[in-house]
């Protein structure tokens, strides 16, 4: 379905984001890594509980629900796939970044999550942990790399996953319940993002 132009509205108890995918088809050029004392620990069969608190950790700030709303079966089936990696960001003896890559699809790699906690953004960590997503990401036979980010998210976010070497290809328009409104998350999630009733 293609949107009129101009404005369309949204329903009261929705959100709405447009949602950027880009990709990368070749290894890119890693950046020079930023000074900081982090390290990357594999987590290769997450405990949901530990997964779920860097999830929200992470990306309450973006508004990060779609794993917070999945029953334990369906969430096991994904971090715990032996074609999907996770890993934690580790500063200062805490996890405080969440990488998922997932390799289900073959020949390609969706850089699934990807953040860093909220005290961590600017200082280099990031782009650290994107040296470290890339390097796992092409040690295996892919052909792709993509990801996708939106208006919810961090207001660097696009320009960040351009400068990693990601390339736009297609915008979609994403709609859903407010996920502070049922509970998922607590009210004063994302500031940015308006609650509308």
């Amino acid at each position: 379905m293609i949107l009129p132009d101009g404005y369309s509205d949204v329903p009261a108890g929705k959100i709405a984001a447009v949602v950027t995918h880009l990709e990368m088809t070749e290894r890119p050029s890693l950046r020079s890594d930023p000074e900081g004392a982090w390290t990357l620990r594999r987590v290769p069969s997450p405990d949901l509980h530990w997964f779920r608190d860097l999830y929200r950790r992470v990306g309450e700030e973006w508004l990060w629900f779609s794993r917070l709303q999945m029953t334990d079966a369906d969430l096991a089936a994904i971090v715990r796939s032996p074609m999907v990696e996770v890993c934690a960001l580790v500063h200062e003896g805490r996890d405080e970044g969440l990488l998922e890559l997932d390799f289900r699809q073959a020949g390609q790699c969706e850089l699934a999550f990807f953040g860093v906690t909220a005290g961590l953004i600017g200082g280099g960590a990031g782009r650290w942990l994107m040296n470290r997503a890339m390097e796992l990401a092409w040690s295996r036979q892919v052909t792709r790399v993509w990801v996708h980010t939106c208006t919810l998210d961090h207001p660097s976010a696009l320009a960040f996953y351009r400068r990693s070497g990601f390339r736009p290809l297609r915008r979609q328009i994403e709609i859903a319940d407010d996920p502070r409104l049922d509970g998922t998350m607590p009210r004063r999630a994302a500031k940015h993002v308006p609650i509308v009733e």
